[in-house]
């Protein structure tokens, strides 16, 4: 999709989204035929206009790229046959690869549909009490997006007014520092402005922002000039503590108690959810959940032929980090002989038999329609997880520890600790970095993140995380044993291992090629960033 054409579909579909896209859980009935002059005049018109910042916006990221750039790219799974899949784990994507143009065109429409509520609602005639409430609201989408952006591509575009860029998409990219600045922005006027309850399921608080803060803290604390520093500004790495303190000592989130449960359509806007993607029963193509389609193994599971998983499978290494009592394999990867009660219900439940040692997905498989009347074909109408308090706690710790070898932070201890006896395992005295990149792969994983913990470190100890990464044998597909009862994997002698072409492994790794179609719409892309003229104050007395 070509530059202007994201930009402008944003802002031409901006009033048909409120009604067609929202979330039942999110949903407001339109009065009549909308208009710019009859609506954004009430409260319900900014709840409609933001029902589908939840949804629609987000549908081209989730669809494949979330887990395809998050998981793959970080080798938790492969799938050599998917083309949405492999070319992040190979790290040989371009700027022509299906998902990676999607995921920009998804993440720009976050921003803008953003941009259009807050211009409407910043127009209304109602109260500023009531409008920040709201514009919060989309200030918070527009910043998680652009903390991706800037995650992902480094120097992008930064803006604030669709309007201006419909009449001229040929502009400059801003440098990444300003990116994060923004975002950071974004998500203070968030925490100072939206509700400290949510008016509805699924709505964010402040308490989203402050948690999402500790996250986008956390990563900017060691941007710099030299990624081979080895050091992060403590500055940014307090705030991250401060703002996931803000969470755990002030919030209404708690975990839940078992952590299969979290994927458990009956327990979507659980208290753990602190910001999560809200999916339509029975809805159209573009506000469902397509995740079960591609990591069911068969059509046992989903009750028609979308389930193509079979080839979706677990790296070698990934199983490698599970430890042996670790409950939270079971949820994330199904091997022989695991049972889920939850799928096929009428006859006793599920149990796994792959005829052969290897493991696919189990997150986000949820059943099908005799299991629960919510999901249809290609719509799981589970939630997608973007923050939950697990991955608050662990940034907590990871502040903690900061530039240190290792932390006895008893608050660090406690929470991460909390996260190991959930899952079955026993408590640590002390935390190192090491401790903390395991609990984390294997805490969030296929919920889309190691690959950006990995950025993170990168940041500041890049040729560190280049080591890993080649470590990492990406090149070398491995026959594996599995004990499921153990969690204990080991390689297959018997069999011989099966060679993948992979990328060079660089510095250049760590930023996402632009899409071929923006560069050609807009060349200002190849040339070197221009700094962002901010124009508000940053929010103080914040903490």
């Amino acid at each position: 999709m070509k530059t202007k054409k994201i930009f402008y579909t944003a802002l031409i579909i901006a009033l048909p989204f409120v009604w067609t896209s929202c979330s039942d859980i999110l949903d407001v009935e339109p009065n009549d035929v909308i208009t710019k002059e009859n609506f954004y005049k009430s409260e319900s018109d900014f709840q409609a206009a933001t029902g589908p910042l939840y949804n629609k916006v987000w549908f081209d990221f989730n669809d494949k790229f979330y887990y395809g750039l998050g998981d793959g790219r970080a080798a938790n799974m492969y799938a050599p046959f998917s083309d949405y899949i492999y070319p992040f784990t190979d790290l040989t994507e371009t700027g022509l690869t299906g998902p990676l143009v999607s995921a920009w065109a998804s993440l720009y429409n976050v921003v803008q549909q953003s941009n259009n509520v807050i211009i409407g609602i910043s127009e209304s005639p109602l109260s500023d009490a009531v409008k920040n409430k709201y514009i919060a609201e989309a200030r918070f989408m527009r910043g998680t997006a652009y903390w991706y952006l800037a995650s992902l591509w480094g120097d992008v575009i930064i803006s604030t007014d669709p309007r201006e860029l419909v009449k001229n998409p040929v502009v400059n990219k801003n440098p990444m520092k300003d990116v994060y600045e923004f975002s950071i922005r974004d998500l203070e006027f968030a925490a100072k402005y939206l509700p400290e309850t949510a008016g509805q399921a699924g709505r964010l608080t402040r308490y989203s922002a402050f948690g999402m803060l500790s996250r986008v803290y956390l990563s900017f604390s060691g941007v710099g000039d030299n990624p081979n520093s080895g050091t992060r500004n403590q500055e940014y790495l307090d705030l991250a503590k401060k703002a996931a303190e803000k969470v755990m000592s002030s919030g209404s989130y708690s975990l839940m108690t078992n952590y299969e449960d979290l994927f458990m359509i009956d327990n979507n806007n659980n208290t753990e959810s602190m910001f999560a993607l809200q999916w339509v029963p029975n809805g159209d193509f573009g506000v469902n959940n397509t995740q079960q389609a591609y990591f069911a193994l068969g059509s046992d599971i989903t009750g028609d032929d979308a389930a193509w998983g079979y080839w979706t499978r677990a790296s070698y290494n990934v199983l490698q980090e599970y430890e042996s009592k670790d409950l939270r394999r079971k949820a994330t990867w199904m091997g022989d002989n695991d049972h889920y009660a939850e799928i096929n219900k009428a006859n006793g439940g599920y149990t796994v038999d792959h005829g052969a040692d290897f493991l696919t997905v189990k997150k986000g498989v949820v059943g099908s329609t005799k299991d629960n009347s919510k999901i249809t074909r290609m719509n799981s109408v589970l939630n997608t997880y973007m923050l939950r308090l697990g991955e608050v706690y662990l940034n907590y710790a990871e502040a903690a520890l900061g530039n240190n070898a290792s932390t006895a932070d008893a608050t660090a201890i406690s929470v991460v600790n909390r996260l190991r006896t959930r899952a079955g395992l026993d408590p640590k005295t002390t935390l190192t970095y090491a401790d903390l990149a395991h609990e984390r792969r294997v805490e969030l994983c296929m919920e889309g993140q190691y690959w950006y913990d990995l950025v993170r470190r990168a940041y500041y100890k890049q040729q560190e995380v280049i080591n890993y990464i080649t470590a990492q044998n990406r090149g070398t597909i491995t026959p594996i044993l599995y004990d499921t009862a153990t969690n204990t994997v080991t390689v297959d002698a018997s069999k011989a291992t099966s060679p993948r072409a992979i990328g060079v492994i660089d510095a250049t790794i760590f930023t996402l090629p632009y899409p071929e179609s923006e560069l050609v719409q807009n060349p200002l892309l190849r040339e070197n960033p221009v700094p962002y003229q901010f124009t508000e104050e940053k929010i103080k007395d914040l903490f």
